[in-house]
């Protein structure tokens, strides 16, 4: 009963982890985690040519990916280039081996 009572996570660490759980609790995400931990950058319209999903869906879900801090975008007219946050990812990286732990 005592480790349900300790405090091993602050609420805000706590909110983090949840915040990119739910990014990557969908399976295209993953996947587009997964394409962009292989390159360096990518452009919205790369995606689309390898994911068989419409254009519309791929931006969806790079927009709740950049939400969640998990990548990060930047405008080259007309094209987005989209790539891992590496911060973020780090941070991700640390709250979930710590939680299961």
């Amino acid at each position: 009963m005592k480790v349900l009572t300790e405090q091993k996570f602050s609420a805000n660490s706590q909110e983090e982890m949840a915040k990119f759980a739910k990014a990557l609790a969908h399976p295209t995400r993953l996947e587009i985690l997964r394409l962009f931990s292989t390159q360096s950058c990518c452009f919205t319209g790369d995606l689309v040519e390898v994911l068989p999903i419409a254009q519309s869906t791929v931006s969806q879900h790079l927009k709740e990916l950049k939400n969640a801090g998990l990548i990060q975008g930047e405008i080259d007219a007309p094209k987005i280039k989209y790539c891992i946050n590496q911060e973020n990812w780090r941070k991700a990286k640390l709250l979930f081996a710590a939680f299961f732990e």
